[in-house]
């Protein structure tokens, strides 16, 4: 069966997309910890980061490395945390949120009543500033 993640990549669920190439996607979290909070997701489906192929991790790392900093840009926060979890879903995604202490990662701190048009909100944000700083694979969705 296939994870809610490439449910939603092949759209058969709605997201708020920031970023898509031929080897992963960006969107932001429907529970986010921050505002501003994405998942970098390898479009193939692989349980556990320690079993990604070398190249695609290092893909996924760069992605990241470049939202982060448009991350940074927009949100203007102390860091942008990075986290590889992995426990809610079965299909590797690293979270990226602004933070401002350690504690801004906590789960706890989750928004599950974030609305569509909030994140519609920050992922147009998003995109705009991708699309600022030069990147191609901007989502259009």
């Amino acid at each position: 069966m296939a994870s809610v993640f490439t449910m939603i990549i092949e759209g058969q669920l709605p997201g708020h997309f920031v970023w898509r190439d031929e080897r992963c996607v960006a969107f932001l979290s429907i529970h986010p910890i921050r505002p501003g909070h994405v998942l970098v997701v390898p479009i193939e489906e692989v349980g556990h980061w320690i079993d990604l192929d070398p190249e695609l991790l290092a893909h996924v790392t760069a992605v990241s490395q470049q939202i982060g900093k448009v991350l940074q840009s927009v949100y203007s926060p102390v860091k942008v945390g990075a986290m590889y979890a992995g426990l809610e879903v079965e299909h590797v995604h690293l979270h990226l949120m602004p933070i401002d202490s350690v504690g801004d990662m906590s789960f706890a701190n989750a928004d599950t009543a974030a609305t569509a048009e909030t994140l519609s909100a920050q992922a147009e944000r998003l995109r705009e500033a991708l699309r600022e700083a030069g990147c191609a694979q901007v989502s259009e969705r």
